[in-house]
């Protein structure tokens, strides 16, 4: 089907949506400011300086120059020889056998899935830890895993890979893979036995999902320039001291271009003419069949408010998401996990009970697939369906579930909905989400999302005046608070304050101070 890549410039800020029958399939965004000149985005690679080894954690935490340092686990800190990683291949391929013969739910993968598979197949014998090969003061050359996300520095490796248009590169594992997008058997296997004459011994490749149907020359071409890239980061090097720079990925308008545009791109529009000939020249030397696709736009309705991509972002903020029926999703996300409750709300259906639920849960489906992708959410997700006696409605709504994370470039793992009608997943994260790049925390609730009532408010006040007026020497008292507080301790349906001169024989001053939080409140007891 017919896609639309719409790039939109606001100054700094660029933002970019790939979309597909009105609908976003990707949103990606970049803003220009000075706490980000330094930002660790994915796939830079650095030379660090070792801080700390802890131990306990099987961990070490890295200086790569940035304000926090960054997170290294034991598994993407070793570095293993050629033997034990072919040894350890061996014993992952009968594992993972095993597993399907066991399998329980669903792994939707994404193209870097047998990367993963690669890298996380425990390389590292079970008898060394992170403290018998790392030691604080150490430099050593990563790659940035994930970005910081919220309050948490960037995750690195050291297993460096190199992303080119078709394939990537792998300087320290012994791999030959492609893309799990790839689904034909045929396909797979020609792309296979292309890479593995041109990967030498002891490297990596993998074909990304752009290389189906990619010739030799064209693949072979790919993997030279990664080459050749990686020779001049190893030069840099050896001529820098950590902590420093030794790579930074694309721009972020060619790493759109590389990494979510495909062959059905259509069309490429962009309100801004500096970013329309980056555009022309990135698509001229990398991608010529998206050549003359990409135009100017020019019109006086902005970019993404013509195309409804504004709206979409809005919604994609928002806790509660409206269903076309009537229906409604609730969406919260915390630290490590989110949460997506599906209700009827308006919805009556026609018939039967079950038919109404059945029809609400599969409308919400693909609601919810799509707002995981728009808000890039990930780690655990949990979601909360409609009960459903049926089993097989269920399993209509599990699948339906698994067809519409299909779209979805990230890795998820979905499992069959339990009795109590939840759904437990996971999607691969490596930036942080929509909600927190967008917005922060309420400064008046403070990101709780709450605050306390204002009846609640006024028995803690009584209680800390009664606490004052036992101790007060003089005759008054002077309480400061919320304009809403100190009207309903005067209200008649309270009558707190009269009640609290008469017990203690004290006048009490009230004076409403508008520019107070509704929980604040000050008490100052008059001094002889």
């Amino acid at each position: 089907m017919a896609k639309s890549l719409l790039i939109n410039q606001t100054l700094n800020e660029c933002r970019a949506a790939l979309v597909e029958s009105g609908e976003i399939l990707d949103f990606l965004m970049d803003r220009k400011t000075d706490d980000r000149s330094n930002h660790p985005h994915v796939g830079n690679i650095y030379k660090g300086k070792v801080l700390r080894v802890l131990p306990g954690m099987q961990s070490a935490f890295v200086d790569i120059g940035y304000e926090k340092a960054a997170f290294l686990y034991v598994d993407d800190a070793y570095l293993p020889s050629l033997d034990e990683q072919r040894e350890m291949a061996k014993k992952a391929k009968k594992l993972e056998e095993e597993r399907a013969r066991v399998k329980v739910g669903e792994i939707i993968p994404d193209e870097f899935s047998t990367l993963s598979e690669a890298v996380n197949m425990k390389l590292r014998p079970a008898e060394v830890t992170i403290e018998s090969f790392l030691k604080e003061g150490d430099e050593i050359l990563i790659q940035v895993a994930k970005e910081p996300i919220s309050t948490k520095g960037p995750r690195i490796t050291r297993h460096v890979t190199l992303a080119g248009r078709h394939v990537v590169f792998m300087p320290f594992i012994e791999h030959t893979g492609v893309s799990r997008r790839i689904e034909k058997d045929e396909e797979r296997d020609r792309l296979k036995d292309i890479l593995d004459k041109i990967r030498p011994e002891g490297k990596g490749i993998i074909a990304r999902t752009a290389a189906e149907g990619a010739s030799s020359k064209l693949l072979k071409a790919d993997y030279s320039m990664l080459v050749k890239l990686w020779k001049e980061v190893m030069k840099k090097s050896d001529r820098v001291k950590a902590p420093n720079l030794l790579h930074k990925d694309l721009t972020f308008i060619q790493r759109i271009l590389r990494d979510i545009t495909d062959e059905d791109v259509e069309e490429i529009s962009v309100d801004d003419k500096d970013n329309l000939k980056e555009v022309e020249k990135f698509v001229g030397k990398y991608l010529p069949s998206l050549k003359g696709k990409a135009q100017l736009y020019t019109e006086e309705i902005p970019l993404f408010e013509k195309n409804g991509i504004d709206t979409e972002i809005e919604r994609g903020i928002s806790n509660k998401v409206y269903l076309r029926s009537g229906g409604s999703l609730n969406i919260d996300q915390t630290e490590a996990l989110v949460s997506v409750d599906v209700n009827t709300g308006k919805f009556v259906g026609r018939k039967t009970l079950e038919e109404t639920i059945l029809r609400n849960n599969l409308e919400a489906v693909k609601e919810i697939a799509y707002q995981l992708r728009l808000r890039n959410c990930g780690g655990i997700i949990i979601i909360d369906f409609i009960d459903m006696e049926r089993e097989e409605n269920r399993d209509a709504v599990y699948n339906a579930l698994v067809d519409a994370l299909k779209k979805d470039r990230s890795k998820t793992n979905v499992m069959p909905i339990s009795g109590l009608g939840l759904v437990e997943m996971t999607r691969k994260r490596t930036r942080d989400t929509l909600t927190r790049v967008m917005c922060e925390a309420c400064p008046y609730c403070e990101g709780t999302g709450t605050v306390k009532s204002i009846l609640t408010v006024c028995y803690e006040l009584v209680r800390q005046l009664t606490k004052v007026l036992k101790n007060a020497k003089g005759s008054k008292v002077f309480i400061y608070a919320h304009p809403e507080v100190t009207a309903q301790l005067c209200g008649d349906d309270l009558d707190m304050i009269e009640t609290l001169e008469e017990t203690f024989g004290k006048s009490l001053l009230i004076r409403s101070e508008n520019n107070y939080h509704v929980e604040q409140y000050e008490i100052f007891p008059q001094e002889y």
